[in-house]
């Protein structure tokens, strides 16, 4: 029994008092990248967290699924999807949560962050105050847990603010603003006007459920009773639930951050004046059985406080797809702005616009331009209001996130400030270290001069000459314009052979096409047009082009709309090629083409996006000459994935034993060996609500083992899922030959590995 009496004075809570090397504000995707990129990389970190699960806006409390530079694979954005942490998250979310629960979701982000002895995670923790050393650092934290009544003090060299108000960044007094830049600052064609409004707003989602039996409603007091105040109600349809509901937005013509409170509340009259009109007011008498099952309690904000750094992104690095030399994250989801006035406007939900491809994000953005100890990410990052429109998103800024927990890792081993890592010379160092863990940073290949692999005689079993795609699939047919992306060599005049199937008599337009930047996926560029005859019937068809591409990069064998005609498809899947569509999707402002307002600052251009499987098969061909770019030397070329070229070793379509052998001519001692494989980064895995057919991607090894020359098994794995397998030997071997052994996943499809890293 524990009895106190009263007691002079007042009480003191329990005080606990932690050091780290790193103390992350925020547990959003964001800040939970962060850390786990910091505590794996050897370092401690402190991860405070004000709600009771980490994740934010893709957490169960707001389920937001989480997205970034695929968009709904609705833009041209190929093979773009974030790598790193993140990826793993999403790749393992799909494993295990295909369905998309979030529920389920939340479980998978806290097992990752517990897993990491390095992590000290504090949940319903809110930072309260600051101490500063002088001016420009802070010294230490004070921060309160309401569930265990605890009050603790955060020391640390290192601070990290990624709560999406920046909390921590305001109270150490660094720069920051709030609403959009006028056009005269930065020339930025997208600045919205003062009709539009300066912030986008919160939303508040709904769940449903169908009961089995009719069920009535009652709404309460303060729900909406209006529908008429919603412009775009006449939009809601049965069965729309969740991030379906994005538009139910509010809080731009308020202070997004103390106003929070006064916009949930009118988010939640929106949310059940909305069930009301679906249940009561005739409308919809077949949501008769729904009940509602969840309504978020607290909004998922868009926008709130953005801190000045050391650079500040603006609309034309977007759009022009600026290079920078610190570059150490990219992204690609639209533009994206929403009316101020939100659910209540009579304008678009958003106004959405694309680039032609990604974009790279330099570390610059990440850290204050005035406090030395301090970096900054998420919503937080320094870019204007309008490059915040793309930024936002969690993948994106999740992206962000780890470039942020592996800059404090080398201040900390180095002794660097975060400002001093932003030096030509020393910004190498995080870009190697974040190209090893897979973050991709668009142009820049990691390193591989301290890579055991790199000096390896590689040896395999096959590699692929594409000479072609077998006709072994279904008819296609053209209603929409359809292409086959294929890595194409400078300077080669191709030759096609396709199949198909006329139901009269007619000309198809055939186009060979390429993009104006060798690093993009949009065909704006015609190299050549070719009407080819068809009769009624089958027809097997050699197309032969005289142009040729000017450089090394990916091109399109475009057949043009034509509904008379359908072409020949492939069920096998390769590595590095994919079927595009001239097909719309207008969730993510594509129309087939993006044609946008005068002086805006964007481009018009055509989409050619990919269908999720089981469509979207291979274009079935043969191609003369025979696309030999699938070849060993990939393995140790620094990509990745796919950019300019495959990047990747894929065996041939007779290798029912796949072998890789690697030999030097000294014995080597190895520590660790990096497996990098084929996930689909064209598949946006869309975290939550929105299910998925598959839990594993079809390209990625899942069963292989690692032998010595002496045949000494020193790994294996049966049932791999992740793109990146880091085996760290029990102890270090000593061998001049290491052979690793696959097993085909499917019969349709090739294996593949895009490198090999040895330590």
């Amino acid at each position: 029994m524990l009895r106190q009496d009263l007691t002079s004075g007042k009480r003191e809570n329990v005080q606990v008092t932690l050091n780290s090397d790193l103390i992350v504000v925020g547990g959003g995707m964001t800040g939970t990248c962060a850390a786990i990129t910091a505590a794996r990389a050897g370092i401690r970190v402190v991860l405070v967290q004000d709600r009771p699960v980490l994740g934010g806006n893709g957490s169960s409390e707001v389920r937001l699924w989480i997205l970034g530079a695929t968009s709904h694979m609705g833009n041209n954005n190929r093979w773009a999807r974030e790598g790193g942490v993140i990826d793993e998250i999403l790749v393992e979310n799909l494993y295990r949560n295909k369905e998309g629960n979030a529920v389920i979701f939340d479980t998978i982000l806290l097992d990752k962050v517990i897993q990491e002895p390095n992590i000290i995670l504090l949940l319903n923790t809110t930072v309260t105050d600051l101490q500063k050393n002088g001016n420009n650092q802070i010294q230490s934290l004070h921060a309160y847990c309401s569930q265990n009544s605890t009050e603790y003090l955060l020391s640390a060299p290192l601070f990290s603010d990624t709560s999406g108000d920046g909390v921590l960044g305001f109270r150490a007094g660094a720069s920051f603003r709030m609403g959009a830049e006028s056009k005269s600052e930065f020339g930025e064609g997208f600045t919205p006007t003062e009709e539009y409004g300066e912030l986008l707003g919160h939303t508040i989602y709904f769940y449903s459920k169908d009961a089995g039996k009719p069920v009535k409603y009652v709404a309460p007091s303060y729900a909406l009773k209006d529908i008429n105040k919603i412009p775009r109600f006449r939009n809601i349809k049965t069965g729309d639930m969740g991030c379906n509901f994005w538009w139910f937005e509010y809080g731009g013509r308020l202070n997004t951050i103390y106003d929070t409170e006064k916009i949930k509340w009118e988010l939640w009259s929106v949310v059940y004046g909305v069930w009301d009109f679906i249940k009561n007011s005739g409308t919809l008498p077949q949501t008769e059985n729904l009940t509602l099952e969840w309504v978020g309690v607290i909004p998922g904000k868009r926008e709130s406080r953005r801190f000045e750094g050391l650079y500040m992104l603006k609309q034309q690095d977007i759009v022009e797809q600026t290079q920078f030399y610190d570059a150490v994250a990219f992204g690609g989801w639209a533009i994206d702005l929403h009316p101020a006035d939100g659910v209540f406007s009579e304008l678009p939900g958003c106004n959405q616009y694309h680039s032609k491809g990604v974009y790279q994000i330099p570390y610059r953005c990440f850290i204050s331009k005035d406090i030395d100890n301090l970096f900054i990410g998420g919503r937080l990052i320094s870019a204007s209001h309008v490059a915040f429109g793309s930024t936002r998103v969690m993948a994106t800024a999740a992206h962000g996130g780890q470039a942020i927990g592996m800059a404090a890792v080398l201040c900390i081993r180095n002794g660097y400030k975060p400002k001093e890592l932003a030096s030509e010379e020393k910004i190498k160092l995080l870009q190697q270290a974040l190209s090893i863990a897979g973050q991709s940073i668009p142009g820049i290949p990691a390193d591989n001069s301290k890579n055991w692999a790199s000096l390896a005689r590689i040896g395999v079993s096959s590699e692929l000459v594409l000479d072609t795609i077998p006709f072994d699939g279904p008819w296609l047919k053209l209603d929409i314009a359809a292409g086959q992306l294929l890595p194409l060599s400078k300077n080669i005049e191709y030759a096609i052979e396709i199949s198909a199937n006329a139901s009269e008599d007619t000309i198809l337009e055939v186009d060979l096409r390429c993009s104006s930047k060798e690093q993009n996926y949009t065909p704006d560029i015609l190299l050549e047009k070719q009407f080819v005859p068809l009769e009624r019937g089958i027809n097997s068809k050699t197309i032969r082009f005289k142009n040729s591409l000017k450089s090394d990069q990916y091109g399109f064998f475009i057949f043009n709309r034509n509904p008379e005609v359908e072409i020949k498809c492939s069920e096998k899947l390769v590595t590095g090629i994919v079927s595009v569509f001239n097909r719309t999707n207008p969730a993510v402002n594509n129309h087939g083409k993006q044609i946008p307002p005068d002086s805006s600052g964007f481009e018009s251009f055509e989409f050619w996006c990919p269908e999720r499987r089981p469509r979207g098969q291979n274009i079935g061909m043969k191609i003369n000459p025979g696309i030999a770019l699938f070849n060993k030397e990939n393995l140790i070329n620094g990509y990745v994935r796919p950019y300019i070229r495959p990047n990747a070793w894929v065996a041939n379509w007779n290798d029912k034993n796949p072998v890789l052998t690697l030999e030097w001519e000294e014995s080597k001692t190895i520590e660790k060996i990096i497996l990098y494989f084929d996930t689909d980064y064209d598949h946006p895995m869309e975290s939550t609500q929105m299910g998925h057919p598959e839990d594993v991607m079809p390209f990625c090894i899942q069963n292989y083992k690692i032998t010595d020359r002496n045949g000494n098994l020193l790994h294996a794995i049966t049932g791999n899922y992740q793109t990146i397998q880091y085996i760290r030997l029990q102890k270090p071997v000593v061998t001049s030959k290491i052979i690793i052994s696959m097993e085909p996943s499917s019969e349709n499809v090739l294996p593949s590995i895009f490198e090999i890293g040895i330590y």
